[in-house]
């Protein structure tokens, strides 16, 4: 059986497949219509996110019985076109969540304390050292709006700063929110009001695209710090904006975004905005986990068929 790697996955993986005995080519870079041209060729297709996995590349896959994410979403899947065909979609959802709530803290710390723009300002020659005053972390309120792996790694890590954690999710287990140290709140409305900052992780879906906007900044208190390293377009960010230039937002911390990389995006300049470019998972361990755990699931899909 053939795979093709259409994605910068970590050899670890690749090595992996080989070890099992198929045929792997590594193939980056490719367009969709070459992706289109070249995939009747092949059983199993991973990628990662850079790879847009359409409708008519699955439809294009005589042989296609798999198709492998590394990386917690598969929204860069087309899955009902992928179910219609009876091909296997997996991912590796426990890969990166270290990494994200790491990052997650790594942002938030960098914005309570200004430490982008303190950086930048010592690398101008600048000694600032009056304008950068921050904020302290212990027995301010985190507010974690969608209570997964994620989230729960990131309470862990916040209570031993001496935060209060604060949850909204409206399908996690109350027993597991409790266990994690954090209060479940009845509405987001209660989160909200009662956070110093907010942090987004659950997935980007009809329901969640722009849920955070004006009418929810208006709603939380002042000096909020929102942090988004979940998926792009959840936030609002021309809101985001005009929050942190009416001075109802202290800062964000923005990883992800829609598009990536984004265009236009109204918040490169500001400085109270902390952006990367998608680091959630852009570590070195995750990405191994990443690599080594897709192409477990594709071998253990392809030896159901085989």
């Amino acid at each position: 059986m053939k795979v093709l790697i259409a994605d910068k996955i970590n050899p670890a993986g690749i090595d992996y497949l080989k070890d099992a005995g198929y045929d792997v080519d590594v193939n980056i870079g490719l367009s969709p219509e070459e992706l289109v041209a070249v995939i009747p060729a092949y059983d199993a297709l991973a990628v990662r996110s850079a790879v847009q996995v359409t409708r008519a590349i699955i439809e294009a896959g005589a042989r296609l019985r798999v198709i492998g994410r590394a990386g917690v979403g598969t929204d860069n899947i087309d899955k009902v076109a992928a179910a219609e065909r009876g091909i296997a979609v997996v991912n590796t959802p426990d890969a990166n969540t270290v990494s994200a709530a790491e990052q997650t803290f790594a942002l938030m710390l960098a914005c309570a304390r200004n430490t982008a723009q303190a950086n930048a300002s010592m690398h101008a020659g600048r000694w600032d050292r009056s304008a950068y005053t921050g904020l302290e972390l212990c027995r301010r309120t985190l507010g974690i709006i969608g209570f997964g792996k994620i989230g729960a790694l990131l309470a862990e890590r916040a209570k031993a700063f001496g935060m209060i954690i604060h949850a909204f999710d409206p399908y996690a287990d109350p027993d597991f929110v409790t266990a994690h140290g954090a209060v479940l709140m009845p509405k987001l409305e209660d989160l909200l009001k009662t956070s110093d900052i907010i942090s987004l992780h659950l997935p980007k879906t009809p329901e969640t695209a722009g849920m955070i906007c004006a009418e929810q900044i208006a709603a939380m208190k002042d000096d909020v710090i929102i942090l988004n390293v979940a998926r792009g377009g959840i936030c609002n960010e021309a809101a985001l904006l005009e929050g942190i230039e009416s001075g109802k937002i202290w800062a964000v911390g923005i990883d992800v975004y829609d598009p990536e990389p984004p265009v236009d995006c109204p918040l490169v300049g500001c400085e109270r905005a902390v952006l990367n470019p998608h680091l959630g998972a852009s570590t070195k361990e995750a990405q191994v986990r990443a690599g080594v755990q897709v192409a477990e699931a594709i071998v253990d899909e392809l030896a159901q068929i085989s």
